[in-house]
């Protein structure tokens, strides 16, 4: 056994010192003081570039993607949820101990109690005309 390991360490060594030959082949990329890297915004297109602008418009979650915060969740002032459709299928973590989540469908119009009691209201926005997205 112990001739095993040494043999198999024995070529593993010679195989790392034919790798470190003077004669391997270096590449590099050499870069002008005059160009620069191209911003991300030039580059990009379609619903990217619309997320990019929007982003740099100040709004960080243009598509609304992002976790809501609970507010009073009254049935007259329920927690408004946006989205860019008529409906909309949201997850509710009823109590911060809980392991799963409770899934219930929002439709335009109706607002939802969760079985924790939270009211929730779906408020729609206008998505992006996929015909006149910027360039």
């Amino acid at each position: 056994m112990a001739s095993l390991l040494s043999r198999s360490v024995y070529q593993m060594s010679s195989t790392l010192t034919r790798c470190t030959s003077s004669r391997l082949v270096h590449l590099s990329a050499a870069r002008s003081a005059d160009q620069i890297m191209p911003d991300g915004i030039e580059h990009a297109t379609g619903l990217e570039k619309y997320e990019l602008l929007a982003k740099q418009a100040g709004n960080e979650d243009p598509f609304f993607l992002k976790a809501v915060g609970r507010t009073k969740g009254t049935k007259d002032e329920p927690t408004i949820i946006n989205a860019m459709d008529n409906y909309r299928m949201v997850g509710c973590v009823c109590a911060e101990e809980d392991t799963n989540i409770k899934w219930t469908w929002l439709s335009e119009g109706t607002p939802k109690r969760c079985e924790c009691g939270y009211w929730l209201e779906l408020k729609t926005h206008p998505a992006p005309d996929k015909y006149n997205l910027p360039l």
